[in-house]
């Protein structure tokens, strides 16, 4: 598994994805809060009796525990807002599903606070997790599946010129109910010598 040691750390100017961690709860449950009403319409659930979903400790334990096999990468996106200023937590961006072999590929998925929302962070972070995913890592495929009406998220990989596979149908129970998603993809014949990020840096496109 070329290049798939964890924990790793990626920066662009003032935005970083760091490992999520124990110690970040206060600050990941105040920003999930905050943006509950943004983020319930696309919030993954459970289909089995009882609906039950795990809590930030736990979470964090089973995404550490996926880190460790190789199969997950999980980030939280942080923001200087200050020079000197300490980090915030903004959103969370996992890299999930990996599979080595003859596959080669891993499933992205992200959330971003509303407030941050328009100003480039998502595609930004996204970038920086294929690039890495591409090159350190040495993976062929990342894909990402979105919910047609989430306009927001659509955005994102359009920007990125990610490619548009189609429609999966009732893909992920979403928010109580069986939900189509789209799937878009990028191999790593499709990423540009400088990588996606300094394409879409120098694109004029961010916002």
């Amino acid at each position: 598994m070329a290049g798939s040691r964890w924990p790793v750390t990626l920066t662009c100017g003032d935005l970083a994805l760091r490992p999520i961690r124990y110690r970040d709860r206060r600050q990941w449950e105040a920003v999930r809060a905050r943006n509950a009403s943004w983020l319930h319409p696309w919030e993954a659930s459970n289909p089995a009796p009882g609906g039950y979903l795990p809590g930030f400790m736990e979470m964090v334990r089973y995404l550490r525990q996926q880190a460790r096999t190789h199969a997950a990468l999980p980030f939280v996106i942080t923001e200087r807002q200050q020079p000197q200023g300490k980090p915030e937590l903004i959103g969370q961006l996992t890299v999930s599903a990996i599979v080595w072999g003859s596959a080669m590929s891993a499933t992205l998925g992200y959330w971003v606070d509303q407030q941050r929302a328009g100003r480039g962070v998502a595609p930004t972070a996204v970038a920086m997790a294929t690039d890495h995913c591409m090159t350190a890592m040495g993976l062929h495929r990342i894909e990402v599946n979105i919910r047609p009406e989430n306009r927001a998220s659509l955005r994102v990989v359009q920007k990125l010129g990610f490619r548009d596979e189609g429609m999966r149908l009732n893909y992920l129970h979403i928010n109580g109910q069986w939900a189509d998603h789209r799937s878009f993809a990028l191999t790593a014949e499709e990423i540009p010598p400088g990588g996606l990020l300094q394409r879409w840096l120098t694109s004029g496109a961010i916002g």
